[in-house]
């Protein structure tokens, strides 16, 4: 009842899911590929999504753990917003 939508951009995005989903309301996705952190809201407020999955967290090059832990707590803003707040919380 649980599923990894990859990738999820190329494979048509919001528009898809939700048409890949719609007849199955009792299964949940967790997308990934191409989401980012500016998108991630707009997947997170679709009921079947319990969450994200994105690159954006850990940079390209050497880790940065300021960065990374930085990246990590916006995301998980994200996750315990209602999600009309989650639309308008891209920062």
């Amino acid at each position: 009842s649980r599923f990894k939508f990859f990738p999820a951009t190329a494979a048509g995005g919001i528009p898809a899911l939700k048409a890949l989903a719609a007849p199955f309301q009792h299964c949940r996705f967790c997308p990934t590929g191409g989401i980012t952190h500016a998108t991630a809201a707009e997947w997170l407020a679709l009921d079947q999504v319990p969450c994200v999955g994105g690159s954006w967290l850990v940079p390209p090059g050497k880790p940065d753990t300021a960065t990374i832990t930085a990246n990590a707590r916006s995301a998980a803003r994200l996750a315990i917003l209602e999600p009309a707040t989650r639309l308008q919380s891209r920062a």
